[in-house]
């Protein structure tokens, strides 16, 4: 254990000062964070082999700061130990939801089990080593896709990505557009360039590598991700290479923390093996009832296609039309439990897309706003369930 590096993030000094006295006693090497923000700073820079930390932060929420330091790729693998000076289990739920590895809680015992805990995790080799590169290196991937048309998914998937890179804005997002036989978010987001999937798909594989789609990828002003456009045109569509396409999405895959894919409807033999890799199916859902019976379809077919239910996060979209089934009764009709409902918002849903403005900005202070913000950090808390890197 001499030589490992322990970022120590207390904003009790007392406390701080007597965990570094006593771990450097033990041999380790220790940074030292007084506040929530400084030890994001201090973890992506020097990359610890083991952050500890008491959750009660002023600065920063624990939950969001656990995500933070899982969602980056300079730290994801790091081990997580919360020593909370908070007793209530609902403090603990949180930062196990979120992903710590080990919650203690502060007590006469508490160096007893941190040091028992701390045995185990540097006799062990560190996920890093013992993880596949294939896995270190793959993004989150997260699928978005409807029964139907109009129920909003492409609006959602780039309203959910923008809030993503928001929450974590080291994060390297890229949004894709594989709605066939025409791309969807272009005209959501304002984006009209000759760069698209199709283009793409005709460059030589050689070409199309990550640092590629770093220099290339448009930025939409507001929207913060990257965006891999859809096809421009039905004919171009049509004549998509369905292989080349899993290459360009296993290139960006290693190149980007979230690969964000948008579908549509458009269940086909090209987009089926991506939902199948998918860490996340967010499926969406309108109100009326032709909608959430195909969902319930789609749903059953995607089962059949041995896609695990877990990864299908249902969300009901209300923005799209007040009118309609209940939650209660889409969840009976579909037999899959919606996990989210987003708000009837009137015509500020339309309006915002057809001012390409994320709704969060044009509307920071809607009820939609504030479920959306949230909707993104469960996606990721989600996602991050059934992600390779993260369950080894």
């Amino acid at each position: 254990m001499v030589g490992r590096k322990i970022l120590i993030v207390d904003e009790n000094k007392a406390s701080l000062n007597f965990l570094s006295t006593e771990l450097r006693g033990r041999g380790f090497t220790v940074f030292e964070a007084p506040s929530g923000r400084e030890a994001l700073i201090a973890a992506w820079r020097d990359q610890p082999d083991l952050i500890l930390f008491d959750p009660v932060l002023t600065d920063i929420r624990d939950d969001e700061f656990i995500l933070k330091l899982r969602g980056d790729i300079r730290t994801r693998n790091i081990a997580l130990i919360a020593l909370s000076s908070d007793p209530g289990p609902s403090r603990r739920e949180t930062c196990t939801q979120a992903g710590v590895d080990e919650y203690i809680v502060k007590s006469p015992q508490a160096l007893s089990s941190l040091d028992e805990i701390l045995d185990r995790i540097f006799t062990t080799p560190p996920p890093q080593e013992i993880a596949t590169s294939e896995a270190i290196q793959q993004s989150q991937l997260i699928v978005f896709l409807s029964a139907k048309g109009g129920t909003g998914t492409s609006s959602l998937c780039a309203n959910v990505a923008m809030n993503i890179k928001q929450g974590q804005p080291n994060a390297r997002v890229a949004v894709v557009d594989l709605v066939l036989p025409i791309g969807s978010i272009g005209p959501i987001v304002g984006y009209e360039g000759d760069l698209h999937i199709v283009s793409i798909s005709d460059l030589p594989a050689s070409q199309t590598h990550g640092e590629y789609f770093h220099e290339n990828l448009p930025r939409p002003e507001l929207w913060q991700f990257q965006l891999l456009a859809g096809s421009p045109d039905p004919h171009k569509g049509n004549a998509l290479n369905g292989e080349r396409v899993r290459q360009v999405l296993e290139v960006l895959r290693s190149a980007y923390d979230y690969v964000i894919l948008d579908i549509g409807r458009s269940l086909s033999r090209i987009s089926l093996p991506l939902i199948q890799q998918a860490d996340l199916i967010a499926l969406i859902v309108a109100t009326d009832h032709s909608t959430v019976k195909l969902t319930r379809t789609v749903y059953e077919y995607l089962q059949s296609q041995g896609v695990d239910s877990r990864k299908i996060y249902a969300i009901l979209n209300r923005a799209v039309g007040l009118e309609g089934v209940t939650k209660k009764e889409a969840e009976e009709m579909i037999g899959l439990q919606i996990k989210t409902m987003m708000p009837y918002m009137g015509s500020n849903f339309s309006l915002a897309n057809n001012l390409n403005q994320p709704i969060t900005v044009k509307y920071p202070t809607d009820t939609a706003s504030i479920v959306l913000r949230e909707l993104a950090v469960d996606v990721v808390k989600t996602s991050r369930l059934f992600h390779p890197a993260e369950s080894s």
